[in-house]
């Protein structure tokens, strides 16, 4: 499975840049480029000064898939604030 990953300063940009801008367009075709997945896309806080890793991107994906929603890993649906992880 290929996984790309960005990190943002807050959930609020991210929002924006998803859905609000051009790259809605593409998220919209994404079916014709990838797999149907139940999630495709997880969201967690990021302690500063770490850097994220692909496995750890993978790790809270399956997290977010096999558990749902949780401060370790969540969608734009259901969002935890920082001090809830």
């Amino acid at each position: 499975m290929a996984v790309n990953m960005s990190v943002w300063e807050s959930v609020e940009a991210l929002r924006g840049f998803t859905y609000r801008s051009e790259h809605t367009e593409f998220l919209k075709r994404r079916r014709e480029w990838f797999e149907r997945m139940d999630f495709f896309m997880v969201l967690w806080w990021v302690p500063v000064g770490h850097i994220p890793t692909l496995q750890e991107a993978r790790e809270r994906l399956e997290q977010l898939d096999q558990h749902g929603p949780t401060p370790y890993a969540f969608t734009f649906a259901k969002v935890f604030a920082p001090d809830q992880g």
